[in-house]
């Protein structure tokens, strides 16, 4: 069973959890709309090993949330598990952020569609089985009224997760039946299982060349003139 600390940031959510053996030992986050990431996430993973009193030296393995998600709060997250990873020797594990985000709800049969905010009406999305295995692969997409048709439309139980779900269903109004929304943000307790899962397969990250997953180019906004 494998000693691991698990980063997530890549939304508001400064995430950060101990697991041993899949099995969260101890959890410390907390969500503001600022992404105070930069000011929280090192004192956090402080918090998590004096509460535990486990020595850093005693983790097999350092994981991080890839993305999809914000730019800054990727950067953020990866640079903080890369530095732990040198400064520790220990390796690097990437977990998929839309599927710890999945984890979060349990259905005997029917789809997950784990979905993140990417600005206006889009969304980058994937959709997963009941056992969380990945059946459409992560996409940037426009909201539509009839993009899900062909998974709302099966008669399984569908279940939107993610904080973009209040704009999906108004886009998706005519679906009200079979069909549930589940406002939340990733979390590093669910990335627990995930990056066990990965440990125990040896599927770790290249440290020096490893880059988040953005999934769109980054574009700067240009601030507007005070005067």
């Amino acid at each position: 069973m494998a000693l691991i600390l698990n980063i997530e940031t890549s939304t508001t959510n400064c995430s950060v959890s101990l697991a041993k053996g899949g099995e969260v030992l101890f959890l410390k986050e907390t969500a503001e709309e600022g992404y105070s990431h930069g000011e929280k996430l090192h004192g956090f993973i402080k918090d998590v090993f004096n509460e535990t009193n486990v020595e850093p030296n005693s983790l097999d393995a350092i994981a991080v949330s890839k993305g999809p998600g914000s730019y800054t709060g990727l950067r953020i997250g990866v640079s903080a598990a890369k530095g732990l990873c040198y400064a520790l020797d220990k390796p690097l594990i990437a977990t998929e952020t839309l599927e710890a985000l999945a984890r979060q709800i349990a259905i005997k049969d029917g789809k997950i569609i784990s979905m993140l905010d990417a600005r206006r009406m889009e969304v980058y999305a994937a959709v997963f089985g009941a056992n969380y295995e990945l059946e459409r692969d992560v996409k940037a997409e426009i909201l539509e009224p009839n993009i899900y048709d062909a998974y709302i439309e099966g008669g399984s139980e569908i279940v939107f997760i993610g904080n973009s779900v209040q704009k999906t269903k108004a886009v998706l109004v005519d679906h009200k039946t079979g069909v549930r929304y589940v406002e939340a943000l990733p979390s590093a307790k669910e990335m627990a299982q995930i990056s066990e899962m990965k440990y125990k397969k040896s599927d770790v990250e290249d440290v020096a060349y490893f880059e988040p997953y953005y999934l769109k180019d980054f574009i700067a906004i240009k601030p507007k003139p005070l005067f």
